[in-house]
This record gives structure tokens, C-alpha cells and sequence, in this order.
């Protein structure tokens, strides 16, 4: 009796350890499949929201322009210069003030033009109507419409800073390989503080995302309007 349960057990213990190298050996038969069919989902799972990056990304490049304005509109920040033409027709000029205001160009990550200011400073008195040019250059092979949106330093000077003409009014097509030279009259009102001497007009050049509203404004035809 001892004799018989002694072989037994030795037998089911053989049966079990056979049934569980079976299915070991089925675990490590299949394993690399499934690692395999893994992969390709994680793949799959990459590839899909490196695309809506991209995509956002490049939808957020268009947004730049209308979330500036509307940042800056509603924070008064960053020394925006304001959507209205001014006349200085009544402005008094004060002599007695020089004012030195420097000219800076710059481009978004996305813009291929070159763009620079035509003089780096000049110096004016408040009141005294003033001329100065950019320049753009459009080296691609292709047609680009811009828009401009200028800032000016420091931020307590933009409200003092007015534009009578300036090509951020517009938007700016240029044709490839075209060249256009880009005018700005502007005027420091004499009630800019006394402890301003120094001004800085900055633009910045966007490309326009298609189906834009246009923003135009003249000074013969539009006066003090909003654009």
C-alpha cells in the first residue's frame, strides 16, 4: 500500500511539471508575436499624435496675429501703438524736446522675408510729423501676404506714439523675389512725460492666414476709424 502511494505521487508530480512546461513552452512560442503586434500599435499610437502636433502647431503659427491683438488689447501690454490714424494737424511742436526713437524689425519663425529699417534712429521733437521707411524682401519662389503689427518702448509711451500712415494698416503682398519699400509717418504727442527721451517702434511680420478680414485705413479717407 505505502509502496504504490510512493510511486504515485512521483507520476502526478511528473504530470504536473509536464503540463506546466507545456505551457511555458506555448507562453514562449507566442510571446514574440504578441511583443510584435504591441510594437506596431505603439507605433501606430505615436505616429497618430505626433500628426495632431503638427497639425496644432501649425494652426497656432496662423492664430498668432488675432491672439496678439487680443492679448494686448485686453492687458494694454507690450506697448501696442492702437488700430486708429491720427491727425496731427493741431499738435504744437515744443523744440524745447528731443525725442531719439529707434527702429527694430523682426520676423515670426515662419516668415521667409527679410526685413529691416532703412535708418536705425533719428531724433524729433514732439508735435514735428516725421518719415521713415522698412523694407521688405520677399526671397522665395513664391507669393507671401504679411501683416505687420507694431509695439512700442516703453509700454506708458504707446498711447503718446501716433501713426498718420504706416504699412501695418494693410496687409502686404509681396511677389517672388520682390523687393518693396515700406513708409511710416508718425508723430510724438508733446504730453509724452518729461522723463521719456528715448522711444522704440518695433513691427513684426506675420504671414497672413488665408480668409483673413482685411484691415485698411487712409488718411484722406479715414480718418480717427478703427481698423
Amino acid at each position: 500500500m505505502d509502496t504504490a502511494i510512493t510511486c504515485a505521487i512521483p507520476q502526478l508530480y511528473n504530470a504536473t511539471d509536464g503540463e506546466v512546461r507545456a505551457e511555458e513552452d506555448n507562453k514562449v512560442t507566442s510571446h514574440p508575436n504578441n511583443i510584435e503586434g504591441v510594437n506596431k500599435n505603439s507605433t501606430s499610437r505615436v505616429i497618430t499624435r505626433l500628426m495632431f502636433v503638427v497639425v496644432g502647431m501649425f494652426g497656432f503659427g496662423f492664430a498668432m496675429v488675432p491672439l496678439y491683438d487680443v492679448f494686448c488689447d485686453i492687458t494694454g501690454i507690450n506697448g501696442k501703438t492702437g488700430d486708429k490714424v491720427t491727425l496731427a494737424e493741431n499738435m504744437q511742436v515744443d523744440t524745447s524736446r528731443v525725442i531719439e526713437v529707434e527702429f527694430i524689425a523682426s520676423l515670426n519663425d515662419s516668415m521667409p522675408w527679410e526685413f529691416k529699417p532703412m535708418q536705425h534712429s533719428i531724433k524729433v521733437h514732439p508735435g514735428e510729423p516725421a518719415r521713415i521707411s522698412y523694407v521688405a524682401v520677399n526671397r522665395t519662389d513664391k507669393a507671401i501676404v504679411g501683416q505687420a503689427v507694431p509695439s512700442v518702448a516703453p509700454g506708458r509711451a504707446a498711447e503718446y506714439f501716433q501713426k498718420t500712415e504706416c504699412f501695418c494698416f494693410t496687409e502686404q503682398k509681396l511677389e517672388p523675389g520682390e523687393e518693396k519699400e515700406m513708409p511710416v509717418i508718425f508723430v510724438v504727442d508733446p504730453q509724452l512725460p518729461d522723463d521719456v527721451t528715448q522711444l522704440a517702434l518695433s513691427y513684426t511680420f506675420f504671414i497672413k492666414p488665408s480668409g483673413a478680414s482685411n484691415s485698411t485705413a487712409s488718411l484722406a479717407n479715414n480718418s480717427n476709424q478703427e481698423i
